[in-house]
């Protein structure tokens, strides 16, 4: 298990300071961190794509974003993913829970579980898999995409990785 405390001072030592997001049980610990301390900012996003826009915005004005979200909540933001930030070329650290991984939740995140990373891979999007060993070489390789290419990369990110908040 990774605690949300300390990845999230490990996204604000890579220089992310702007962070939105829709509630999911998977990143409901890292939700809560960011909730707590008012300095981070935390801005609750209604839906995804709204969150895709928040980050947009947050970035035009000069801060590095992060969305939270469900990977359910892909199909919402592709759109806003790929006619906004990969033509206009405007990154942001997406971390999306990964519900229906290998088949094991409530049968309506298993389909999405199934494809989601089709779905990333065919609008071009970027990801790795979050894991408790490899959080500061998926940040960095992150920072880079970010920094250089100016594209969204995302963090996949499995049940059980992060403590969670009810």
């Amino acid at each position: 298990m990774l605690s949300s405390k300390t990845f999230i001072e490990q996204l604000q030592g890579s220089g992310f300071n702007f962070f939105t997001g829709v509630p999911c049980s998977l990143l409901s610990g890292l939700i809560a961190e960011l909730e707590a301390d008012a300095s981070l900012g935390y801005i609750p996003s209604v839906r995804e794509d709204a969150g895709v826009g928040l980050c947009a915005g947050a970035y035009m004005g000069g801060k590095l974003p992060v969305l939270l979200m469900q990977n359910s909540g892909l199909g919402y933001s592709l759109n806003a993913f790929t006619s906004l930030n990969l033509i206009y070329k405007i990154p942001v650290l997406v971390i999306m829970s990964w519900r229906g991984c290998g088949g094991k939740d409530a049968p309506e995140h298993v389909i999405m579980g199934e494809i989601n990373e089709q779905l990333l891979q065919t609008s071009g999007m970027e990801y790795a898999v979050l894991d408790e060993s490899n959080s500061e070489q998926v940040l960095a390789t992150a920072l880079q995409k970010i920094n250089v290419e100016k594209v969204p990369y995302t963090l996949l990110v499995k049940k059980g990785l992060f403590d969670e908040r009810h």
